[in-house]
């Protein structure tokens, strides 16, 4: 990443859900159904640049692609790869490049774990937003990347009750990097 581009990207905002065990995904897909953090999702990515792997693209159903309202980033090793109004690349760096270059001030990071995982690894993320649902989830193939919880100040934004619109418990919280 160029040292311009560090000095003046994006803030980086990373944005999931996942099980106590840290659980994402099983076969290309969520492993619970809750209406009111799919709506926090959507109210909180509005309008910016969401960036995702090419496999998380994939799983968004078809009458949601690309995902309305928002800049649609595909990370993917496959330089074929393109789909109709959405951005492609082949790194996390190159992706908040993309985003750098059309002005926006901050990028959400939705996944998969790998995208994640590189962002984390990368040192690039200034924030999270992280659901933490109430259950655990043996089918899960997908992880959130371990991180030192005493590096971030953790605001509790929400608790939602399970019901007929969201199959389990679950809080949301805001991660702001610690900075030392």
């Amino acid at each position: 990443m160029s040292e311009d581009l560090k000095l003046n990207r994006p803030k980086v905002i990373l944005i999931a859900a996942m099980g106590r065990n840290r659980e994402i995904g099983s076969n290309n897909d969520l492993m619970w159904h809750l209406r009111a953090d799919m709506q926090f999702f959507r109210e909180t990515t509005m309008g910016h640049f969401v960036i995702m792997g090419r496999k998380n693209f994939d799983s968004i159903p078809p009458k949601y692609k690309p995902l309305q309202g928002r800049v649609n980033v595909i990370i993917t090793r496959n330089p074929d790869f393109l789909y109709e109004e959405c951005y492609t690349c082949s790194s996390i760096e190159e992706s908040i490049e993309i985003a750098a270059s059309n002005g926006e001030e901050k990028v959400f990071v939705i996944g998969g774990g790998q995208i994640y995982q590189l962002a984390m690894d990368a040192g690039l993320v200034d924030e999270m937003y992280i659901t933490h649902v109430d259950g655990s989830f043996s089918q899960a193939e997908v992880f959130y990347p371990d991180f030192t919880e005493g590096d971030w100040e953790k605001i509790h934004l929400q608790s939602v009750k399970a019901d007929i619109q969201n199959e389990f418990d679950f809080e949301i919280f805001h991660y702001t990097r610690k900075h030392n």
